[in-house]
């Protein structure tokens, strides 16, 4: 069997039909957005078309999204633009957010830029506590609340639409990571109640290095790249023209085809789950796995303790299978999870994430529980 992808939560492969509006544009637009003359006009032209298909399928405004490199600039946009644009003291965020959120929370802490981060409790499945939420916005003025749609490790949903009146009920700023589920769940800005929000285009079948930025049009902050007129004059540098096409490509296509995608990988999800359960002793799951709670695309396996647990990624990748020990930003590194550490699991237990795609098949799975089996038999600790 052809090797197995199933770490879609780190990136996904690029749709063909992305692939074919990228070549498109860059064998056919070549202008430089900000110039005058016809090339640069036509190139425009097909930029704010992007825009407008973006804007359209959040049913926000074009003048609401603006492209960035990713999601990490994005989030970075919204909490330091946004923190700095308000005066804010206070941000309230979680213990199992991206490290593009924690880390740059942390490090406007450090700077004195913040007075106070705060974090909300949560359980051992990654749910936020919102009452604990409320206490935290009430015993302080205006916050910064930064938090995550679905977790990337776990798979665990948070509800933003109960945040967003939270935050909205305090006069709190509210920037969620929606990395993780933008094309995957439908995104009304309207009723999200959210100032900010992300994307990054190659978890959705897009291409890396570029994504972009929802900020409320009640919002106005300063750009925290400079260097140019770009982006309305919000992020400086020439547009990365070919990948917002094809991340505009992408979202469309997400769209169109979401309640089939879903439920055909939520069934690939539960057929996964079921089948370990059945074959493999010991196994339990990290996070919400009831579909209600969890993101579809993620499964979050804790094995039983075994020997050499730390070559079991190693042991998969041996057997063509790929999938990861943690968010992509964490794989390799001897750290350890901070998510998983901060649900409390068991250090001594090592734990796979899944994540699947519309790519993959019943087939791959079945293989896949196989070789996992195979691999626990032969090192579990007895």
């Amino acid at each position: 069997m052809d090797r197995i992808y199933l770490d879609n939560a780190a990136t996904t492969p690029l749709d063909k039909a992305v692939i074919a509006e990228m070549v498109h544009v860059m064998e056919n637009f070549y202008g430089n957005p900000s110039s005058i003359h016809a090339q640069g006009r036509e190139v425009r032209t097909l930029l704010e078309k992007a825009r407008k298909t973006v804007a359209g399928l959040l049913n926000a405004v074009p003048a609401e999204i603006f492209f960035t490199s990713g999601g990490t600039e994005a989030d970075n946009m919204a909490i330091r633009c946004g923190i700095a644009a308000f005066g804010i003291k206070h941000a309230i965020t979680s213990k199992i957010e991206h490290h593009a959120v924690e880390h740059t929370l942390q490090q406007l802490l450090k700077d004195g830029v913040i007075d106070q981060l705060s974090f909300v409790n949560i359980d051992e499945k990654g749910n936020v506590d919102y009452n604990h939420l409320e206490e935290l916005l009430k015993d302080h003025s205006r916050s910064m609340v930064s938090l995550m749609h679905a977790n990337n490790e776990l798979g665990t949903l948070n509800d933003v639409e109960r945040i967003g009146e939270i935050c909205e009920k305090y006069d709190a700023i509210f920037h969620s990571d929606t990395v993780q589920t933008m094309g995957h769940y439908v995104h009304d800005v309207r009723k999200l109640k959210a100032h900010f929000i992300v994307c990054a285009g190659h978890k959705l079948h897009g291409p890396k290095g570029v994504g972009f930025i929802y900020i409320n049009h009640n919002v106005k902050i300063n750009p925290l790249i400079y260097g140019g007129a770009q982006e309305r004059n919000m992020r400086g540098g020439t547009e990365n023209i070919y990948g917002i096409a094809g991340l505009a490509k992408a979202l469309e296509l997400a769209y169109s085809g979401m309640q089939e995608h879903q439920d055909y990988v939520q069934g690939l999800k539960t057929y996964m789950k079921d089948k370990l359960l059945a074959e493999v002793p010991g196994i339990s799951f990290n996070g919400e796995t009831d579909p209600e709670k969890s993101l579809y695309t993620v499964l979050s396996v804790c094995f039983p303790e075994m020997e050499m647990s730390d070559m079991l990624l190693f042991n998969l990748d041996i057997n063509g299978v790929s999938a990861s020990g943690g968010s992509a930003c964490s794989s390799g590194s001897n750290i350890g999870s901070h998510v998983l550490t901060a649900i409390g699991a068991d250090p001594n237990r090592p734990s796979v994430r899944f994540s699947f795609s519309k790519n993959n098949t019943r087939e791959e799975i079945d293989y896949v529980v196989e070789k996992v089996k195979q691999i626990v038999e032969q090192n579990v600790t007895v």
